[in-house]
């Protein structure tokens, strides 16, 4: 079972930073997460997703591949790679993977104009290697919604929010 941790910055670089060290924390095998993205709300309100996947591509290139080998047997392969392309776009755009889009812009109108928050969906993680990396980090944020034990939520918290409690 995945968990979820949506957590909101002040600025709209600290998300994609904070989705950075995450990414190589992966790398690192100290965590493998299913889905990670970017929630930015500009100074005009308008609220934007950042997707680490963009499916639309993915699908055609998926397509295209599919197209192109069927169309070979049918003796028409340009034909069947811009078929397979189009129906692979427009299926890739269509699906949605990981965290819910609706629930993240829903979270995302809640943000104030010109901050951000990063929504990962995490499969597992090696918790006190990550947790002694984000203390690293410096990573300031809160904490908006999570799936995770208290006792996990209550660490995570305190690593997040500890940079504010010391200014205060």
């Amino acid at each position: 079972m995945a968990d979820l941790i949506a957590v909101a910055f002040d600025d709209e670089s600290k998300a994609f930073d904070m989705r950075g060290e995450l990414v190589r924390m992966q790398k690192d095998y100290l965590l493998d997460m299913e889905d990670v993205v970017v929630v930015t709300r500009n100074d005009e309100g308008k609220v934007k997703l950042h997707q680490a996947v963009n499916l639309t591509a993915a699908g055609a290139v998926g397509g295209s591949f599919w197209g192109l080998l069927i169309g070979l047997l049918f003796l028409n392969p340009l034909l069947g790679l811009a078929v397979g392309a189009g129906a692979g776009a427009i299926g890739g755009a269509l699906s949605d993977i990981g965290i819910d889009d609706d629930f993240m812009k829903e979270l995302g109108e809640k943000l104030t104009p010109g901050s951000s928050a990063l929504f990962v969906l995490v499969r597992k993680a090696t918790g006190d290697r990550v947790i002694e990396r984000l203390r690293e980090v410096d990573a300031e944020g809160r904490i908006l919604r999570t799936s995770l034990s208290k006792e996990d939520e209550a660490t995570l918290r305190e690593v997040l929010e500890r940079t504010r409690d010391k200014v205060a």
